[in-house]
């Protein structure tokens, strides 16, 4: 039986909300079906604050075991380095962090928050909040970037705002059974992290014809005008439908590249940078000499559908 205890920080509740729509698998099978017990959860247990407390001193005192320690929610430092302005009964969050974190078999972030500090560490980050062990892009948070839990893994980032559901209940399931987890170069698992989002867009025959749209809501690219950063963000939100049936570029939305370490960006979420006609930031592994050539000549081969946005019957 693996343990788990989720711990809240930095104001964050949106991947235990996100979570309970995960059906591969649903949070019930993964209790019941991969031998987890949950020691406590701070929206889905009913037990009382007072468990709460009881459990975790017991853990921190090395009487009850804990396997896996989840942590939802940016690191607040402020003030001064004493993280007192995330504070629970006048301890700091950031040290109940660490402290569970010393006993645990291994250590999970929850979202984009509590893996690189996300938006609460964006420009001017008054919390002064970090990541559990990045800050940012930047290696070395509330941890150095040398720290491993118990079983000598780092702190498994599962990135996004809020971080997709299966990659939670699926990174779990993987943790309690023993499998091997393969991480990329920010730790995060490579089975939700190997693939852009741009990847079964369905906006991918305008994106190959230079057909723009202005404004959210149409069916054309959203990345030459209004920001869009699938083509560089790795997430499966357009290869595993969130909820079963959509995601951001599928209802119109750009993709805020939520999953990346410097999410969010210092600019405007809804534009383009760029110089001249030329975005700033092109598709990983492109060249942008042969892609802007390439994108010229695709634009006077577009079909009428295509330059007329119409969807192919």
């Amino acid at each position: 039986m693996n343990t788990l205890f989720w711990l809240q920080t930095g104001a964050c509740g949106g991947e235990s909300l996100a979570v309970l729509s995960a059906d591969s698998p649903s949070l019930e099978q993964l209790f019941s079906a991969h031998d987890i017990e949950l020691l406590w959860h701070p929206s889905l247990s009913h037990a009382s604050m007072r468990e709460h407390d009881a459990i975790f001193e017991r853990i921190v005192s090395g009487s009850q075991k804990l396997d896996i320690l989840c942590v939802e929610g940016s690191i607040v430092t402020a003030p001064r380095g004493t993280g007192l302005y995330d504070s629970y009964q006048g301890r700091a969050r950031m040290d109940m962090a660490k402290e569970l974190a010393q006993q645990a078999g291994v250590v999970v972030a929850m979202g984009t928050c509590a893996a690189f500090g996300g938006v609460h560490a964006a420009t001017p980050n008054p919390g002064d909040c970090i990541g559990l062990q990045y800050h940012r892009e930047q290696p070395g948070g509330l941890f150095a970037s040398d720290w491993r839990s118990r079983q000598g893994l780092p702190v498994i980032n599962i990135s996004g705002c809020p971080a997709h559901p299966h990659a939670m209940t699926q990174t779990l399931a993987w943790l309690a059974t023993g499998l091997p987890l393969q991480l990329d170069e920010f730790n995060r698992p490579k089975a939700f992290f190997n693939t852009m989002v741009h990847q079964g867009c369905t906006r991918n025959e305008y994106h190959e014809y230079d057909i723009e749209e202005t404004a959210p809501g149409g069916l054309a690219c959203l990345f030459f005008n209004l920001g869009c950063q699938g083509p560089m963000t790795q997430a499966v939100c357009n290869s595993d439908l969130w909820n079963g049936t959509s995601s951001k570029t599928r209802a119109g939305v750009p993709c805020f590249g939520c999953t990346s370490p410097s999410f969010p960006r210092d600019i405007d979420l809804f534009s383009t940078e760029k110089i001249g006609d030329i975005p700033l930031r092109l598709p990983l592994g492109v060249e942008r000499a042969r892609y802007m050539a390439y994108k010229n000549l695709a634009h006077l081969a577009a079909p009428a559908r295509v330059k007329d946005k119409q969807m192919d019957s």
